[in-house]
């Protein structure tokens, strides 16, 4: 990308695009577009056209999307659905359309079967059934992989698709209901600590695996690849390396100095047993995150506690 690139992220408020723009300003880039959701609905066929045709960006990071844990995916089943495709259909179209030069499409790791085999291969794509409770989410990120790989093979669009694994960081969302599980053990711990509670429940057995990735190195990594791969299908975004959720909670309660005990309510659903990401792919091309996962918690706790 040339400095002088005019670059539109869209979701730019977000964990994941206020990382991209804080890279890419890192990096000398000051031709960057960015709209506010009440500025651009995109989910608003018409509002997205009028905004390409009057701002002709280079380069668009599309990390806008309507997120959430297991409770907001199985609670807003249509929305989700309904949503991120409107979303993804507007603005890849649209960037066809203005002949925007190369476009970088942000998934999941939920697009993945529910039962694939471990590590996470990019070709277990559409191998088998999804895990329920976010299956309209993934449904749609998936439509969005091929709708980039679509635009390319009929167009010759150079449109690529990332799937990040688990992302926290600066910006996470920490709503007591709709936040992933890595924000809302911070919140959940922090609260029980300051208001002396001897135990903190946590949802689920603690038994499920998963691998975190902190949402800088995710832009240093889409930042990497927008220079540096223009293929089909997807490339997978992680660490290769996952622990249980007891052990991620046993975690932040040293981080934070929580002296209570942990809870575990296996009443709770513990969705996909296990999800992490075959980085193979991302290694060989020559990019490595640089934040472990102790560093990353002490970091996304000083932004919890500077913001809440």
């Amino acid at each position: 990308m040339e400095k002088s690139a005019k670059i539109y992220i869209a979701g730019h408020r977000g964990m994941v695009g206020s990382a991209i723009l804080r890279k890419l300003e890192a990096e000398g880039f000051d031709n960057l577009i960015t709209r506010t959701s009440a500025e651009l609905d995109l989910r608003n066929q018409h509002a997205v056209t009028e905004f390409f045709e009057a701002e002709k960006p280079d380069y668009v990071f599309l990390a806008a999307a309507k997120v959430g844990g297991i409770v907001a995916n199985n609670t807003y089943r249509a929305d989700f659905l309904y949503e991120n495709l409107a979303i993804q259909n507007n603005v890849i179209h649209n960037a066809f359309l203005c002949g925007v030069k190369k476009l970088m499409f942000l998934g999941s790791s939920c697009i993945y079967p529910k039962l694939a085999p471990q590590p996470l291969k990019e070709d277990y794509l559409l191998t088998g059934t999804l895990e329920h409770t976010n299956e309209p989410y993934a449904i749609a990120k998936i439509a969005g992989i091929k709708m980039c790989d679509a635009y390319r093979d009929q167009y010759g669009c150079n449109f690529i698709s990332v799937m990040p694994t688990n992302l926290y960081g600066y910006n996470d969302n920490y709503h007591p209901e709709n936040s992933h599980v890595l924000p809302a053990l911070i919140r959940k711990i922090h609260e029980a600590k300051i208001n002396d509670h001897k135990s903190v429940t946590v949802w689920g057995s603690g038994t499920p695996m998963r691998e975190f990735l902190f949402a800088d190195d995710l832009a240093d990594a889409c930042f990497y690849l927008m220079q540096n791969y223009s293929e089909p299908n997807l490339i997978n975004i992680g660490t290769g390396h996952d622990l249980t959720i007891k052990d991620l909670a046993l975690l932040i309660k040293g981080v934070l100095q929580f002296e209570g005990e942990l809870v575990f309510d296996s009443s709770k659903p513990d969705g996909t047993p296990r999800k992490l990401m075959d980085v193979t792919k991302l290694h060989n091309l020559g990019w490595k995150h640089k934040i472990e996962l102790r560093e990353g918690i002490e970091l996304a706790y000083q932004d919890f506690q500077s913001r809440y």
